[in-house]
């Protein structure tokens, strides 16, 4: 455990103190000291304060920077899919059937696991089982997603996720044939009171935005890509449901065992960020995997 003292300056009164703390070592970030404010790890003039509390001149600020976490995620060698890596970001392309990081059942075989072998260096802002991970995708979801390194990555790829920037683009197939070419669905999502394992569109929900277009339409089925606006849990799978055209071989969402297909057939094709340190804009784009590929091609000969 280290201790860290500092005097509040004039040209520092009226700020926050999360933006006065992160400004005073290159390697805190604002979401890791807003942690250490509420858990009672900075005090101003002896007394613990919020994350919105603004500084006066010559206010006594204490920060309490605890030892590092030991992770207890077992690292796993893997053979990862990697698209892009620096000492930043890890893009990677996510395979059919692996949950992203532990959590109850599934404390092995994860990629969290795998990036764990792969490299030391992952961000700690979502804490020890889910180091590095800014965003989420299903276990039966296929694709790219990208992972922090550092906090101070993750915090400026989270920051892109609010406002909105991140290109995020998923293949998917649906039941039934989808009259127009293009839509956006626009419906708040929050649990459903009737399955609190599930997600559904409802009054006071949040915020969720999908736009899609039509790919190709066949007999029974229409290839869509959604591009995602906002991530909330589920959002591809509820919103399609909604509008009366669920995924195809989605176990939760949809009609089941429709197709040759474990699981719902979505995939994260395309992801486009900011990089956190160069400014520049990159985007990758992961093929469908094999047997999705093959799927459709069985659908384009059979119409």
């Amino acid at each position: 455990m280290q201790k860290v003292e500092h005097t509040v300056l004039e040209n520092e009164k009226s700020e926050r103190i999360d933006k006065v703390i992160s400004s005073l070592n290159s390697d805190w970030s604002r979401t890791q000291v807003q942690n250490w404010i509420k858990e009672g790890q900075v005090l101003v003039n002896d007394q613990p304060i919020k994350t919105n509390y603004k500084c006066n001149i010559d206010d006594q600020i204490e920060i309490i920077i605890p030892d590092p976490e030991v992770l207890d995620v077992v690292p796993e060698e893997m053979n990862l899919d990697i698209y892009f890596e620096d000492s930043d970001v890890i893009v990677v392309n996510k395979p059919k059937g692996m949950v992203v990081h532990p959590a109850g059942g599934h404390v092995t075989g994860t990629l969290v696991n795998g990036l764990m072998s792969h490299c030391k260096d992952l961000s700690g802002i979502n804490g020890v089982l889910r180091p590095g991970i800014v965003h989420r995708i299903d276990k039966d979801t296929s694709g790219l997603l990208m992972v922090a390194k550092n906090d101070k990555a993750h915090e400026h790829l989270v920051n892109q996720l609010v406002a909105k920037t991140v290109t995020r683009k998923y293949k998917a197939l649906v039941h039934g044939n989808i009259g127009h070419d293009h839509g956006t669905i626009d419906a708040p999502i929050g649990r459903d009171p009737k399955d609190r394992q599930s997600m559904t569109v409802i009054e006071n929900g949040k915020h969720a935005v999908t736009h899609f277009h039509v790919i190709d339409r066949f007999k029974e089925f229409t290839f869509v890509e959604c591009r995602l606006e906002t991530g909330r849990t589920h959002q591809i799978r509820v919103h399609m449901k909604y509008i009366g055209f669920p995924l195809a071989g989605d176990p939760k969402y949809g009609p089941r065992k429709t197709i040759e297909l474990n699981g719902q057939a979505l995939h994260a094709a395309v992801l486009g960020f900011i990089h956190p340190s160069t400014e520049e804009y990159l985007e990758f784009e992961a093929p469908l995997p094999q047997e999705y590929e093959q799927l459709i091609e069985k659908l384009r000969n059979n119409r």
